[in-house]
């Protein structure tokens, strides 16, 4: 059962999922300026323990200008008013896996991020929307940008970006979805596979971006996803900040001064 996964085996990879939920659930309330990359991973380490993760393999915690181009690494730097912020829990319940990234802004994001997010968004939509049994993994990859699109000058360069994979007793099993492979080495998709399909979009700002990964369950007519924190915006975490005109908006730019129309009054 590593590519047809069986109902117990099912169970386990949704209860997985469920677990990391509940950590982005924690998250998402801890994220404010100045907490740390390395203080995030600790939190999310602490919830899957809590709830009984055998082993958390690894906490992707990636933020502010570090976004883009996309690192797999954490530091200790320190969260800043505006910073997008993205994670990629993978730890095992039972030996079942996870590999399900969120991005997240603190207190206020920028058009730029905003657009980056929603194209992120459409384009893994769009993969999800056409899985069922019979198509293809090239009929997947098809429906995403090329790397050229987004700044890489091949498909090796911005391999796992655009990218699927099987998920089971390996954070990497079968079927793979690549442009890189799938193109030329085609995978049939058949009920009872589960994998994770993941999207990475650079913002137009040079500096931030948007990754977003669903895993789902193939049905006889579809497909499930099992990855439930919410994901379909982009969300804002934080203290919400108060003028005394009232709320700031939630999208804005960084710099306060590109939100204040210049004074053309008599001085």
């Amino acid at each position: 059962a590593r590519v047809i996964k069986t109902q117990d085996e099912i169970t386990l990879l949704a209860t997985a999922c469920m677990m990391v939920d509940a950590a982005y659930d924690e998250l998402y309330r801890a994220l404010r300026p100045g907490i740390r990359e390395n203080e995030c991973v600790g939190l999310v380490n602490k919830v899957l323990y809590d709830l009984g993760s055998e082993h958390v393999e690894g906490v992707n915690a990636i933020s502010g200008e570090r976004c883009s181009p996309h690192p797999h690494v954490y530091t200790d730097r320190a969260l800043r008013p505006g910073d997008p912020a993205y994670f990629d829990i993978l730890h095992s319940y039972n030996g079942y896996r996870t590999c399900y990234y969120r991005t997240f802004v603190v207190g206020s994001a920028s058009q730029a991020q905003v657009d980056a997010y929603k194209y992120c968004r459409d384009i893994l939509d769009r993969a999800v929307n056409a899985i069922k049994p019979g198509v293809t993994t090239a009929d997947i990859v098809k429906l995403w940008p090329k790397a050229e699109e987004f700044g890489f000058p091949n498909e090796e360069a911005a391999f796992a970006l655009q990218y699927g994979h099987g998920v089971g007793l390996s954070i990497w099993e079968k079927p793979i979805f690549s442009r890189l492979v799938s193109l030329d080495h085609p995978e049939v998709i058949e009920e009872g596979m589960v994998f994770a399909l993941e999207t990475f979009w650079p913002a137009a700002d040079g500096w931030s971006a948007a990754r977003i990964e669903e895993q789902l369950i193939v049905t006889k007519d579809g497909c499930e996803v099992i990855t439930r924190f919410p994901a379909e915006k982009l969300l804002v975490a934080g203290v919400r900040y108060y003028s005394v005109d009232g709320p700031l908006p939630t999208t804005r730019e960084t710099q306060s001064n590109l939100n204040v129309e210049a004074n053309t009054g008599d001085q």
